[in-house]
């Protein structure tokens, strides 16, 4: 399980100083999947990054099941991430020099993973394997970024925007991989999305406004991809 305790995050100094969390208390379960829903400059994607270990919290505790990781030093905090978290963003962020398979094996290496080609073809690319980025589309560029991250087998995705870049029928097909995959492998997904309707495919809802948590709620009817409004 993950817990935040008190977490706060503030940029800047003095007069320009911005506190974008203030005072943050939000669990996910392990297996679960979470969508954190706000406005612009609500501070979803700064939660993200503290959550995820990418950025240190000014104060407050980051709990992976009991472990405070803001008491790790750096190369610690990175050993962990590199053992139990992955991350999607909007951009793709792939090697426009290294095919699909290199890409993809790129995070497969950093867990040691020789089974890498079966997430390839669980998103539905095993017949794309020596294509480069710019050979593909859109929405098979992200799923490169997901089975790169997958490949790592991580215990935690996190995800900003996932489908920010992709038209709603590429939009669609990604999140219907992701969920499958979530429920064939039993990872976490903590995303941080605009698309309100995608929350109908969460667990859990955590809803932001102005650096702090307005609510959470749970979803009593999980909708698949394709049952969602876009």
């Amino acid at each position: 399980m993950i817990e935040a305790k008190g977490i706060f995050k503030t940029y800047g100094k003095g007069e320009s100083a911005v506190e974008v969390l203030k005072g943050i208390d939000v669990s996910v379960s392990d297996g679960e999947f979470s969508v954190i829903l706000g406005a612009s400059g609500s501070g979803k994607s700064t939660l993200l990054n503290v959550i995820s270990g990418l950025e240190r919290p000014d104060k407050g505790q980051m709990l992976y099941d009991g472990m405070d990781i803001c008491t790790l030093k750096d190369k610690e905090v990175t050993a962990f991430r590199r053992e139990n978290v992955g991350f999607v963003f909007q951009q793709y962020y792939l090697l426009p020099n290294m095919t699909v398979d290199k890409n993809v094996r790129m995070g497969a290496d950093l867990a040691q993973n020789k089974d890498y080609k079966e997430i390839i073809e669980a998103v539905g690319l095993a017949d794309k394997l020596r294509k480069y980025p710019a050979e593909l589309s859109g929405g098979e560029q992200q799923r490169v970024a997901i089975a790169r991250a997958l490949a790592k087998k991580p215990k935690f995705l996190f995800c900003d925007e996932p489908t920010g870049a992709l038209d709603e029928e590429t939009g669609r097909l990604t999140l219907d991989f992701m969920s499958n995959l979530q429920r064939q492998y039993g990872f976490s997904i903590i995303m941080v999305t605009h698309n309100a309707n995608i929350a109908r495919m969460a667990d859990t809802v955590i809803r932001m406004n102005s650096g702090r948590v307005i609510s959470v709620e749970k979803n009593a009817d999980v909708k698949s991809a394709y049952e969602i409004e876009w």
